[in-house]
């Protein structure tokens, strides 16, 4: 399915602002409706929250949260083109709580310090074979308690979220897109995980 070629954001203080979308290899912007659902589940409101929007492409999960309140956004993006098209969206919006950095990333995951973060936002390229490698190397990443959100081509069975330390909080489908909304957990004495409560608004 071709791309559209541009997309809106539908929420926060940049209401209906537009993000322009490159025609570059596997960047496939998360639909308007998943991502309606996916902030519902989130409570719409983000003030305070850290997030880390890992495979940025158009910016528009990342932006998104930045208009709902987040205190902080860092986004990964490997490709140049798109890089200077988040940095142009930056400056337009005066989002100065946005962060950008070039490269790849799993390796900046991996190097990140542990519960560093509310909210993971994880799309890559559904043709890349990165789910389950971005999902363990994000799996420390937020606090107990806190998210992550992975965009796949299939649901996750909760045998591999909880390999990982993370369980099913939602779940939707809209056509090809399965949005999945985990929870990072805590173990309970060798018998499994349980959730941790949520992660608090920062002041």
């Amino acid at each position: 399915m071709t791309p559209p070629r541009e997309i809106r954001i539908i929420g926060g203080q940049w209401k209906r602002s537009k993000l322009a979308v490159l025609d570059r290899p596997g960047l496939r912007p998360t639909p308007d409706r998943v991502r309606e659902t996916l902030f519902n589940w989130l409570g719409q409101d983000l003030t305070g929250w850290r997030c880390l929007d890992a495979f940025a492409g158009s910016g528009a999960l990342g932006f998104e949260a930045a208009s709902r309140g987040a205190a902080e956004v860092v986004m990964i993006e490997r490709d140049a083109a798109l890089q200077r098209q988040l940095r142009e969206v930056r400056e337009r919006l005066k989002a100065t709580q946005v962060r950008i950095d070039g490269g790849d990333a799993l390796a900046w995951m991996g190097r990140c310090e542990a519960e560093r973060f509310d909210l993971v936002f994880l799309d890559p390229p559904f043709d890349a074979g990165l789910f389950d490698a971005a999902l363990a190397a994000a799996a420390k990443l937020p606090v107990r308690g806190g998210f992550i959100y992975l965009e796949a081509n299939a649901a996750w069975p909760a045998e591999a979220l909880q390999a990982h330390g993370l369980q099913l909080f939602r779940h939707a489908r809209a056509g090809a897109v399965h949005a999945h909304l985990l929870q990072r957990t805590t173990e309970v004495s060798g018998e499994g995980y349980t959730s941790a409560p949520a992660p608090r608004s920062k002041e």
